[in-house]
């Protein structure tokens, strides 16, 4: 008989957890919200109100279904720590929490950014990072500090409440700047300058990897959210890679070769696997400008109409352009002053060349970052709102001279958990056997267009001008 799965998804504000079969079905879902406590630039929760959410979510399932393993991918970087008892000994702090960015700084000026990417493959330290938060205690909250037996991360935390062992995956402390991305082990450099020992983390694990039991399931290892949303879409091996277009932008590529080190290096590599690395880049707006301008300018209209009006309108808008940086950009360059554009205006054109420009937009993001990246690519796994829309897809697929992909199961992060509980029990001997097991594609697009590279080369020149006024 076959086993039946489920995968967490531990996100900022939400928690969704899915239980499959082996063969990828999803058998059950719930799903619940919860809000951060925000005081200022302390963003935090109650950690024990973290496990009273999970628990509530699962046992919904569990009270239906038989489940024999599962395993919970989380938000990155929210530290959590207990005392000798395993209690909390504050608020969880959130990966969104800036206040140790005088810390942040002070680790920089002591490691420098080139010795920290090479040991653990990212390209700086943000205030949000546990090690500088843990050092921010060291120097502001000495009680808290000096009492603490644990210092974790939300997926060891929420595992060592189910199975009373402090285990984690190497994927998810590979933005902790605790770990080395090479080796998967702790750092001994940065413990020393942190004052704290490896008795007081978690052991490490590799993805896939049980490390307990609770109420007779196997409790396995899964990674960071991101990673698991792409092992769920199928991205296992070099030459494939995913792009979400959700609210914000994120492409992820896997690489058996890490990137060598340049100043003014942007695109952090995190731990996969030992000598697999994920290459991501983001940007904080996407599908949230498209939502923007249907919201805005669009009464009435749903997104179906609003892709009959983009069908409309050639390759190229017709000559606007959309700069679809509404919250600012983050890579490969980080200017917080940039703004939104909407350039080459004439009385012909209307809501549909908008609506098309910002679409060619981003779809020019995704290609920027796969140009910057150097990755080869074969196939792109289209991910988010934004796969839903064909057309969408097909200027994608144009603008990057590359097969666009759709799958099946959107929650991909909760699928790609699952898989890493299915590799735990033996359900599949490893994760490139899962996915081809379990990952199911739907639509594929692959639309062979010469206008869109001198478009896409005059675009990127037009961008660049503009781009100085907010520099």
């Amino acid at each position: 008989m076959g086993k039946n799965l489920l995968g967490v998804d531990f996100g900022t504000t939400a928690l969704k957890a899915c239980l499959f079969d082996e063969a990828g079905n999803c058998l059950a879902s719930e799903s619940v919200q919860y809000q951060l406590i925000t005081k200022g630039e302390f963003i935090e929760f109650d950690a024990d109100e973290f496990f009273r959410v999970f628990i509530t979510t699962v046992e919904k399932i569990t009270a239906k279904f038989k489940v024999d393993a599962l395993s919970i991918d989380t938000q990155g970087e929210t530290l959590i720590v207990l005392d000798k008892e395993g209690k909390p000994l504050m608020n969880a702090i959130i990966w969104l929490d800036n206040r140790a960015e005088k810390q942040a700084k002070d680790m920089e000026n002591k490691f420098g950014l080139e010795w920290t990417y090479n040991i653990t493959g990212q390209t700086e330290i943000p205030a949000g990072y546990p090690a500088p938060k843990i050092q921010w205690l060291r120097e502001n909250a000495p009680g808290i500090y000096n009492n603490a037996a644990k210092f974790l991360l939300l997926e060891d935390y929420i595992i060592f409440r189910l199975t009373g062992n402090c285990a984690a995956s190497r994927g998810l402390y590979s933005s902790s700047l605790l770990m080395n991305v090479h080796t998967g082990e702790y750092i001994p450099e940065m413990l020393e300058y942190l004052g704290i020992n490896e008795s007081q983390l978690s052991t490490l694990h590799e993805s896939g990897v049980v490390v307990g039991e609770y109420k007779g399931i196997k409790v396995a290892t899964s990674s960071l959210d991101q990673v698991a949303g792409i092992t769920g879409a199928g991205v296992v091996r070099e030459g494939l890679m995913s792009e979400t277009t959700g609210t914000a932008l994120a492409v992820c590529a896997l690489t058996d070769t890490f990137p060598p080190y340049y100043e003014g290096i942007k695109v952090p590599a995190h731990y996969v696997k030992k000598g697999t690395y994920c290459l991501l880049m983001w940007a904080p707006t996407a599908g949230a400008v498209l939502e923007w301008y249907k919201r805005t300018f669009c009464d009435g209209l749903d997104y179906r109409k609003i892709d009959e009006l983009v069908e409309a309108v050639p390759v190229g808008s017709e000559g606007v352009i959309a700069l679809p940086h509404l919250c600012g950009t983050v890579m490969p360059e980080n200017n917080s002053n940039a703004k939104g554009v909407f350039f080459g205006i004439e009385l012909k054109h209307g809501k549909g060349h908008f609506v098309r420009a910002i679409m060619e937009s981003v779809a020019y993001m995704i290609r920027e970052y796969v140009d910057f990246m150097k990755v080869p690519v074969k196939e792109i796994r289209s991910m988010g709102g934004g796969a839903k829309s064909k057309v969408w897809c097909e200027i994608k697929s144009g603008v990057l001279n590359k097969r666009i992909v759709t799958l099946k199961q959107n929650e991909t992060a909760c699928l790609g958990s699952a898989m890493f509980a299915g590799v735990g029990i033996g359900a599949f001997s490893s994760v490139i056997e899962a996915a081809e097991k379990i990952v199911a594609t739907d639509k594929s697009y692959e639309v062979a267009d010469s206008k869109y590279q001198p478009i896409y080369e005059d675009y990127k020149k037009k961008e660049k001008k503009l781009m100085e006024i907010f520099r």
